[in-house]
């Protein structure tokens, strides 16, 4: 095999874990142990991606993750003055979109931050 085959190879492995990544973050919505898992990954696999497009999909599902923890605790620490839910349903609402809008930007093979 010569190098562009293997290198070839290697991005679509890498493409195929973020597609992964993507897919646990998405089944947190019903299991949220999944994205524990997901963001183990991010981080053991972060170095992995450097160099290619798809470090930038890594991190926006670190950011992706990392966000939802916060707005999950401002909303626990709010919940009693009623805007807790509201600040739920709007974290809700933006982590489904930043999986979409990851997802279908993998999909057409595009990094997620302009170059």
């Amino acid at each position: 095999m010569n190098d562009v085959t293997v290198d070839t190879a290697k991005l679509q492995s890498a493409k195929n874990l973020t597609t992964v990544v993507y897919a646990l973050y998405a089944l947190a919505i019903l299991i949220g142990l999944s994205s524990i898992v997901a963001i183990i990954i991010n981080y053991v696999k972060k170095g992995d991606m450097a160099g290619t497009w798809l470090d930038s999909h890594f991190r926006w599902q670190i950011r992706t993750f990392w966000f939802s923890v916060l707005w999950a605790i401002v909303g626990a620490l709010t919940v009693w003055a009623f805007i807790g839910w509201v600040v739920w349903f709007v974290a809700f609402i933006w982590y489904i979109y930043r999986i979409v809008k990851g997802w279908l930007n993998l999909n057409d093979n595009k990094p997620m931050y302009p170059a």
